[in-house]
């Protein structure tokens, strides 16, 4: 089976990242797929970042997945931008997709709202999405439940290219781990660099700690049970915890003389300790950018071979 994910260099990778689309997709290498996984810099262009910058971010985010356990031995790992028959294949999907289909996104919806540029490349996201994973052929996207429409969109645009222009297209099925699906943020809302609400998985202790104590929640006092189901700090605790360390911290909660900046503390200390190994091989890599490279350029080689041959049978049948 054909695995697809892409991942936009949008800064330091927080734990909302990592359950939500990084483990997911390392772990599905392991599993004998056939897994491709891509730096979408194409995507940030949406919110235009500073040229240096975001080629910074593209870097860093390869270092970031190789040192979170990525293996490129496994996993067709390359760069957006170095496959450019992304773009052609994007316009041809674009001139067979609907205005209205488009406008019922509710991410650029809620992008709008948060102020971001109504440009057309945010509007037309999901076609670029689209071309990603037709391009490929995957049969399965590992997706957060915010990106289940855009699947949803794509399937749509596969559907209708197939018939109009003959079976050309894999249509794509979904991967949603349900129980990380939506990773709350410090704030209570969906953990998004866009929210300025996540935890970052690398970066100095004092800083991810003071991030960690800064979790909202409601005002009990320290003598006071508390609702463990209802709470920002246990919902993260329960994703690096066991059954029985979890069990152990809802008891505390329900039994009152438990505060939730003993909880805080827990969880940073899972935390910190879950991402220690990750955090010894970043340093590793950051001092060797060129291997990282390399890594990007062979996968480069590999994703090419795949891009040609579908755009070659799309150009054939569209009659160019």
């Amino acid at each position: 089976m054909r695995i697809l994910s892409g991942i936009q260099p949008s800064g330091i990778p927080h734990i909302g990242n990592y359950f939500g689309m990084m483990q997911p997709a390392i772990r599905m290498q392991d599993e004998g797929n056939e897994a491709f996984l891509f730096i979408a810099d194409y995507h940030a262009l949406t919110t235009s970042p500073d040229p240096k910058e975001l080629r910074e971010r593209v870097l860093n985010v390869a270092i970031d997945f190789l040192a979170c356990g990525l293996d490129p031995e496994k996993t067709v790992f390359y760069r957006q931008s170095d496959l450019p028959q992304v773009c052609e294949l994007t316009w041809i999907l674009n001139c067979i997709t609907t205005v209205g289909l488009l406008e019922r996104a509710h991410s650029y919806k809620d992008k709008i709202a948060k102020g971001f540029i109504p440009n057309n490349g945010l509007f037309s996201y999901p076609v670029l999405m689209a071309a990603d994973i037709l391009l490929y052929k995957a049969n399965l996207v590992p997706v957060g439940k915010d990106q289940k429409q855009h699947l949803e969109i794509t399937r749509d645009i596969a559907i209708r290219f197939n018939n109009i222009y003959g079976n050309i297209f894999v249509v794509p099925e979904e991967k949603i781990q349900e129980s990380v699906a939506v990773i709350p943020g410090t704030d209570g809302q969906k953990m998004s660099k866009s929210y300025n609400n996540t935890i970052p998985i690398f970066g100095q202790e004092k800083a991810i700690r003071k991030t960690v104590m800064n979790v909202v929640t409601d005002c009990k006092g320290l003598e006071e049970p508390k609702d463990p189901s209802n709470c920002n700090v246990v919902a993260l605790y329960r994703l690096f915890a066991t059954e029985a360390q979890v069990s152990e911290m809802e008891a505390k909660y329900r039994a009152g003389n438990y505060g939730y900046g003993h909880a805080k503390q827990a969880l940073f200390e899972i935390l910190w300790e879950r991402f220690a190994p990750f955090r010894k091989r970043r340093e590793e890599l950051a001092k060797d950018p060129g291997y990282v490279e390399q890594i990007l350029k062979s996968g480069r080689e590999k994703a090419v071979v795949i891009a040609d041959k579908t755009l070659k049978e799309v150009r054939q049948a569209v009659g160019l």
